[in-house]
């Protein structure tokens, strides 16, 4: 087959299409022939030198896919030669075919087609885990996402509001602003333009954002911890605007305030499948009665994936980048 390798770290031209062996499955995998798979921002740091794989995945980028399924491993059940699924990954997305553990299987929602599919896993699993089973985010409640057009956003925005969430987004310049609104957004703040916590203390009376959600991390760890509400939750998944910030903890004690940080690719493969189990459970109804969609912003060749890295890194896209094989 040929997979996306990265013979060198560094920039986008560091990724080449290489003829290299098919994979084969383990006890309780499966292999999947690719349709489809997500570009994200992790990838973009393996390719630099800066995310290695976990020990035993797959070297390839790529955290979510969506295909066929080609060949069962020994014990597999439930799953069957033919069956269209999409699915989380610890990497390998980039590639003709990959192998995935049965828990990290999610089949095709009702109404999406099969590329479309591979928008899917890695942001639903990011931000249900992250939203609701973390911070606990409840009817009722504000919340705020940075990067409302990304594609954590778009998917943040749209779970937050189907749950009765109030949903805040900073995004940069009217044209995201207007995609978040038109997806649920109540509350649009232009992060290159206004200061978020001062925005959020006007619409909501000083109350402040009872969860956000962050992908900036030391740059906005203060002015998030600002930004809470009373009982306040925040999640860090990403390290966009560094590693290494101060705190005022007397402030978050005052606010009796949480502060989380977590990653997904890393964790042990039962976690995965919990989360996956409750991805199934509770964002698949939403996604096939209409109420939550992926968005896409385009689809490229996956032998292009250079390009599509330029995209990412360039942040002119609204939704996910997804490339095809």
């Amino acid at each position: 087959m040929h997979a996306i390798t990265i013979p060198e770290p560094g920039g986008p031209d560091a990724l080449a299409w290489t003829e290299v062996p098919d994979p084969v499955p383990d006890a309780g995998e499966v292999l999947v022939e690719v349709v489809a798979a997500g570009v994200n921002r992790a990838d973009l740091m393996q390719r630099q030198g800066f995310y290695d794989p976990p020990p035993g995945a797959s070297p390839y980028p790529g955290l979510e896919c969506s295909g066929r399924i080609v060949a069962l491993g020994p014990g597999v059940s439930g799953w069957a030669v033919g069956d269209e699924v999409c699915a989380l990954l610890s990497g390998g997305g980039y590639a003709e075919k990959v192998c995935v553990p049965v828990g990290q299987l999610l089949p095709v929602p009702d109404g999406v087609d099969l590329v479309t599919a591979a928008a899917l896993p890695e942001v639903t699993a990011t931000v249900w885990s992250n939203v609701f089973l973390v911070a606990q985010l409840r009817p009722g409640e504000t919340f705020l996402v940075h990067g409302g057009g990304s594609g954590i956003g778009t998917m943040a925005v749209q779970l937050a509001k189907a749950v009765g969430a109030r949903v805040a987004v900073t995004a940069g310049g009217p044209e995201k602003l207007e995609r978040c609104r038109e997806l649920g957004a109540d509350i649009l703040i232009d992060y290159r333009e206004q200061d978020f916590v001062e925005e959020l203390d006007k619409v909501t009376g000083g109350v402040g954002a009872d969860v956000i959600l962050d992908i900036v991390g030391a740059k906005y760890l203060q002015r998030n911890v600002d930004a809470l509400a009373v009982n306040g939750r925040l999640a860090i998944i990403g390290l966009q605007g560094g590693r290494k910030g101060e705190l005022d903890l007397g402030k978050l004690l005052t606010k009796r305030a949480a502060v989380t940080a977590t990653s997904l690719r890393g964790r042990p493969q039962a976690e995965k499948a919990t989360i996956v189990a409750a991805v199934r459970e509770h964002v698949w109804p939403l996604i096939a009665g209409g109420r939550v969609r992926a968005v896409v912003d385009r689809t490229m060749p996956m032998r292009d994936a250079a390009a599509a890295h330029r995209v990412l890194e360039e942040s002119s896209h609204v939704g996910k980048v997804l490339l095809t094989t």
